[in-house]
């Protein structure tokens, strides 16, 4: 029942992505509304789960000590609200993947300005579908470093060109640094960025402040630091990590999305 449930929230706001991704800035504006709503939504009843979780985990423990048929009753209740915890999580981070993204449709012009970009640097790639511009983070910084190598700052400044440009006027820009799942063993390293999650938001903003300093507007700009939680590709086994999953996503997003 509880399942049902779950799949229909999810078949709710997928057709309500539908019915709004073609309607313009102003609707998606209306769907990262009511995305979020839902979002909160869950996020309280995956609250109220939690709760409940931990107070069958205290009366599983009392009932261990007794043992008895109650105990078998208590576990089956426990395994069926800790499957609805992780649907309600899977969720969750699913609606938000989609309102960070938002399947933007780039305008034909843009769209071509941003290819060419990508076509003439090899350390850059753009999906024209989801409108995001990805640079290689072991091309794009210094080895083991928040700070952008001086041979690819002219990427980012040709970048923030097109960003100036007439063609991208109704776009904000979200920058999204991620890494892979190599902990940070160096001293020196980690008095500056003490976990994956510290460093690939630094990394965010240091292409923001080279963005700034290439006049594109602060009020159009912000960052997001996802570590090592959002690979591209499964990492190397016993946290070996993966170069594919280093990397700066530029997320181009209609003003106020």
């Amino acid at each position: 029942m509880r399942t049902v449930r779950l799949s229909a929230i999810l078949i709710t706001c997928t057709l309500a992505l539908a019915i709004t991704g073609c309607n313009g800035n102003q609707d998606l504006r209306i769907q990262n509304d009511v995305q979020r709503r839902r979002i909160g939504e869950l996020e309280s009843e995956l609250g109220v789960t939690k709760t409940k979780l931990t107070r069958l985990e205290q009366q599983l423990a009392a009932a261990r000590q007794t043992g008895g048929i109650e105990m078998q009753a208590l576990q089956e209740k426990y395994d069926a609200l800790l499957e609805n915890k992780k649907q309600l999580e899977d969720l969750i981070v699913s609606l938000q993947e989609k309102l960070l993204l938002g399947g933007t449709t780039v305008p034909v012009e843009l769209s071509t300005l941003l290819e060419d970009f990508a076509n003439q640097h090899d350390m850059v790639t753009y999906d024209a579908k989801r409108g995001v511009v990805r640079f290689k983070s072991d091309l794009l910084f210094e080895l083991g470093s928040a700070k952008v190598a001086s041979s690819s700052i002219p990427a980012v400044q040709a970048l923030s060109n097109i960003l100036n440009g007439e063609e991208a006027t109704d776009f904000d820009v979200v920058i999204a640094g991620h890494t892979d799942d190599i902990r940070i063993a160096k001293p020196s390293t980690l008095d500056k960025h003490p976990t994956n999650w510290h460093l690939s938001s630094h990394r965010a903003i240091s292409v923001l402040e080279i963005m700034i300093k290439s006049n594109v507007d602060p009020t159009r700009l912000s960052v997001r630091g996802f570590g090592e939680y959002r690979p591209v590709e499964e990492n190397l086994p016993n946290k070996k990590g993966n170069p594919k999953n280093r990397r700066v996503e530029i997320f181009i997003v209609p003003k106020g999305a």
